[in-house]
């Protein structure tokens, strides 16, 4: 079991920045990779940014140049660095962490509750 916890989240203007944190407790060994996914309103869940344990990143077209995806191992923590934000980055936006059980072959998805990202003036 793997349990995640975002926090960062809040009110910035237009152009400011925000850093968003996702801590992992549990099972933490067999995670391959982990990312950031957001949900605007009246929108479906999108893809952020993917960060493997490796530590080899992905980025959405969108993101790209602005969103920094990153690792703290020591702190078994995730983070996301937003710069440059725009209105249309408003979402929640949640920590997702993927698995896989080489003895069952059973891949599992967790998933935190979520930080509020409102880009507002």
């Amino acid at each position: 079991q793997v349990q995640l916890v975002e926090s960062g989240g809040g009110l910035v203007q237009p152009g400011g920045s925000v850093t968003l944190s996702c801590a992992a407790s549990g099972s933490l060994l067999r995670i391959n990779v982990m990312g950031w996914y957001r949900q605007a309103p009246g929108k479906q869940r999108e893809l952020v940014a993917t960060i493997t344990s490796g530590g080899i990143t992905n980025y959405v077209d969108f993101v790209k140049g602005r969103f920094t995806i990153s690792r703290d191992n020591a702190k078994n923590t995730m983070i996301l660095q937003m710069n440059s934000l725009k209105p249309e980055d408003t979402a929640v936006y949640y920590c997702n962490a993927r698995t896989f059980m080489p003895t069952s072959k059973r891949e599992y998805n967790y998933w935190g509750q979520g930080t509020q990202v409102t880009v507002s003036a």
